[in-house]
């Protein structure tokens, strides 16, 4: 399998935002194993029985990405939050699914306390309920329409599984930066989610 790297993934984006439309494609077999260790960190707290598997996610996500309008590609960090991104909004749209079949249609949003903040940075927020991660989203939307790098942090840290060196290269900051970005959105959603 090719390798991924940096200048190898930016060169394919690039291409790609170009109009070449066949680097996407290109590209996949370099980035297909670092979206599976995405996909399954993000599956792996799911319910046992959630209907997407490892693979599908991953393909739900490149369909997504590649039918979707071309982003201003930066670099192999920058498509790799697109990627989670994608991944987390998939998840969400099911448990939005999941929970309109288990309550007629009706979100209830819940408090989140700070056991389950907790589980966020263990990987292991989407084993609650759907109402927990649709109030989760909701707080994240709130949260990047008023800080959008601290919101950007939080994603790249916890989500897409960056270093804070990596987030902090997206970001164009240091890794001190992303670091008080992060505490300020924990305590933002952790306030927000408590209301």
């Amino acid at each position: 399998m090719p390798s991924d790297t940096s200048d190898d993934i930016t060169i394919y984006l690039r291409r790609w935002r170009d109009g070449d439309l066949g680097a996407f494609d290109a590209m996949l077999p370099r980035v297909y194993e670092r979206l599976r260790a995405l996909a399954h960190a993000r599956l792996r707290a799911e319910h046992p029985d959630h209907t997407l598997d490892t693979s599908a996610l991953v393909h739900e996500a490149y369909l997504r990405m590649a039918s979707g309008m071309t982003p201003d590609w930066q670099d192999r960090g920058h498509f790799f939050a697109v990627a989670s991104t994608a991944m987390r909004r998939i998840l969400i749209d099911h448990a939005k699914e999941r929970l309109a079949q288990k309550r007629g249609g009706a979100a209830v949003h819940v408090a989140l306390d700070s056991v389950a903040w907790s589980q966020v940075g263990s990987g292991d927020a989407a084993s609650a309920e759907p109402e927990m991660l649709i109030a989760l989203d909701d707080a994240l939307s709130r949260l990047a329409g008023l800080y959008p790098r601290q919101a950007k942090a939080l994603e790249l840290r916890y989500f897409a599984g960056f270093t804070l060196d990596e987030a902090a290269r997206v970001l164009e900051t240091s890794a001190p930066t992303v670091m008080r970005d992060l505490r300020f959105a924990e305590a933002w959603l952790a306030r927000d989610l408590g209301r």
